[in-house]
């Protein structure tokens, strides 16, 4: 066997890659009012925006446990693989990182832990890369350093309809909350070094998807450049933010992706988020 890639379930691949690559994800926790389910499996992003929408539920997330992430290890490697390049959502913004390490240290050398220092499909994108790279048999380095590469190329822009939802869950710092929204702005945001942080304001929620599509051209540069379009029960929308930006990055862009943004990050953001993840081909 080539070397496995394992990531987790807050990459949002889109479904139209199912099958595609060999990917092993393993699923984040998210408990509502004490009720918790596997992203993807129990717990729906509809049921977290429903969640939201009501005052008397509580939402939150967890990690996966490091048992789960050495589990997988073992089994992947008892099949019959030659390693293991483990990539995963942003260290600052969740413990899952943190629990692969602990799982890949009791298994051994052969685990390869990547911090992508972003989530969605910018963790995706990485994620794709380092299975390409095993599907060419590259080294378990190699591998590993497909992933690291493709990381350092993501630009990960998002807008919100609040930052309630990402400061009630420490995703972002309670200055930042109140700065994006004084006198009613809309906040775009982008993920810097792993973190969330205000990149621009706004005063209507039109004007922000406007100012969404000028930063992901931005982000872009002059190369050629996949894109992929989160949003949250908002299908419309997403795709009218999709082709505007493909119409102004024309012949270079090469890959779109419209995905629904799982339980997970719909915990931390809430309904009527949208965004745009930028990868850079280089």
């Amino acid at each position: 066997m080539a070397v496995a890639v394992v990531t987790d379930s807050t990459a949002y691949l889109p479904s139209e890659l199912n099958g595609t690559y060999d990917l092993t994800v393993v699923p984040l926790t998210v408990v509502i009012n004490g009720d918790e389910g596997l992203e993807g499996k129990e717990i729906s992003p509809a049921q977290v925006a429903r969640a939201l929408s009501g005052r008397r539920w509580a939402v939150s997330t967890s990690r996966p446990a490091p048992e789960q992430f050495a589990d997988a290890y073992r089994n992947l490697l008892e099949a019959g693989a030659d390693g293991i390049v483990s990539i995963h959502l942003s260290s600052k913004l969740s413990g899952t990182y943190d629990a692969a390490s602990l799982a890949a240290a009791a298994v051994g050398p052969r685990v390869q832990v990547v911090d992508s220092g972003t989530t969605g499909m910018g963790l995706g994108f990485a994620a794709l890369a380092a299975a390409a790279a095993s599907r060419r048999h590259e080294t378990l380095e190699g591998v590993r350093q497909a992933a690291v590469d493709h990381s350092t190329r993501i630009s990960t822009l998002f807008y919100v309809d609040t930052l309630e939802f990402l400061r009630r869950g420490g995703r972002i710092g309670a200055a930042s909350a109140l700065l994006g929204t004084a006198l009613s702005v809309k906040p775009i945001l982008h993920v810097v070094d792993g973190a969330i942080v205000v990149r621009d304001k706004v005063r209507t929620a039109g004007r922000a998807l406007a100012r969404l599509v000028d930063l992901a051209v931005e982000a872009s540069g002059d190369g050629e450049v996949d894109i992929a379009v989160h949003h949250l029960e908002a299908e419309d929308r997403a795709a009218a933010l999709a082709d505007a930006v493909s119409v102004r990055l024309g012949d270079r862009l090469r890959d779109c992706y419209i995905t629904e943004i799982g339980a997970v990050v719909a915990a931390h953001v809430g309904p009527g988020v949208a965004g745009v993840v930028v990868h850079r081909r280089g």
